[in-house]
This record gives structure tokens, C-alpha cells and sequence, in this order.
């Protein structure tokens, strides 16, 4: 159910510090952690404490965390000094467009040039 912790979410776990991450900043309602496998010198993945299988859901029953998401996605670019270089927030909502773990999650990519269209 939206909103309650999965037992079989990777991502419920490392709110619930059953699995280890490299933790960036937390909040009430968010968590912001390094992503292990790095797209980018920047790879901060920032997620809802809550579970939401993806961002449409989370907006749907949760907008006020899904802008704590992307505010927090923003205070983690100034914290890492990117907010002069520039940087992306990406949300990937579905496995054809490479979600992997259904827990809804931004990608904060930055530290080199991220041309367009990506993917």
C-alpha cells in the first residue's frame, strides 16, 4: 500500500537502516543518499521516506513530499556546489524507462556536462 514500508523495497531498508548507504542529508519525510553505481561525478539519489512505487504516485497521494523531494534535491546541488555548473533531477517511472527499485526516487546528476536528449 502507498505510503507503508515494503519488506521487499531496497529502498524501505536503507530508511530503516537495515541496508547501509552513504547518507548526503534527512529530513522528517526525505532521505538524499550516493547512488553505488554513479552516472555522473555527482549521483545523489533522493527519495521519499515514505513508499511510493514511483514519482506519479507519490505526487498523486503525497504532493507536499514530493516537493520536499525536490527541494531537498535542490539544497543537496548547493551543498555539493553545483548550483553554478549546473545540474539534472531525473525521475524514472516505469521499468522502459529504467526504474529498477519501485520506491519513487529522483536522480540529482551532476559535476559534467549532461547533454540532451539524454538516455
Amino acid at each position: 500500500m502507498a505510503g507503508e514500508a515494503q519488506a521487499d523495497c531496497l529502498f524501505c531498508k536503507i530508511v530503516a537502516g537495515e541496508v547501509p548507504a552513504t547518507l548526503v542529508r534527512e529530513t522528517e519525510t526525505v532521505v538524499a543518499f550516493r547512488d553505488i553505481n554513479p552516472q555522473a561525478p555527482t549521483h545523489v539519489l533522493v527519495i521519499p521516506k515514505a513508499h511510493y512505487p514511483d514519482a506519479a504516485a507519490l505526487a498523486a497521494k503525497a504532493p507536499q513530499v514530493a516537493a520536499d523531494v525536490l527541494r531537498e534535491a535542490g539544497e543537496v546541488a548547493a551543498e555539493e556546489k553545483l548550483d553554478g555548473t549546473g545540474y539534472r533531477i531525473v525521475f524514472n517511472t516505469g521499468a522502459g524507462a529504467g526504474q529498477t527499485v519501485f520506491h519513487a526516487h529522483a536522480h540529482l546528476l551532476g559535476g559534467r556536462g549532461l547533454e540532451w536528449p539524454p538516455g
